[in-house]
């Protein structure tokens, strides 16, 4: 089972910035994104969210919205999912850390970025904002 001493040497090995904020909470901070990833360590799983944005109040559009997240979730998402939490849209994905090595990590980290840069326009238009590049949450 990996420990958090491990969780550690990878986050090190994947050469990230990285701070532990409380007892098995890390913020993380990608290469390209610069979007600050949570990982949480908790019992038998590892917890990644990345928060993209902040939900518009606004409900127009939201069905639209809320059908190109699913599928997304179904057609481009290797790792993790769409989801929705307190009114922000986040990528999550859970890993159990019982299997759990380098590579896998590795690659839920960089698919979820990558979906972060990737689908921010298309998902910013359906949201009613202004779309910014690549970037995702600008306003954070």
């Amino acid at each position: 089972m990996v420990t958090r001493e491990d969780l550690e040497s990878f986050l090190i090995r994947m050469d990230l910035d990285y701070e532990e904020v409380d007892e098995g909470m890390y913020l993380v901070r990608g290469r390209n994104a610069g979007l600050p990833m949570v990982i949480h360590y908790a019992d038998a799983l590892l917890l990644l969210r990345l928060k993209l944005m902040d939900l518009p109040e606004s409900e127009d559009g939201r069905a639209d919205l809320y059908r190109t997240l699913l599928e997304l979730n179904a057609t481009d998402l290797v790792h993790g999912s769409y989801g929705l939490e307190d009114g922000e849209l986040i990528i999550s994905d859970t890993l159990e850390l019982e299997t759990l090595d380098f590579h896998e990590l590795q690659a839920s980290m960089e698919s979820i970025e990558l979906a972060a840069s990737g689908h921010m326009g298309q998902i910013r238009k359906l949201a009613g904002m202004e779309a910014v590049g690549s970037k995702a949450g600008a306003e954070d």
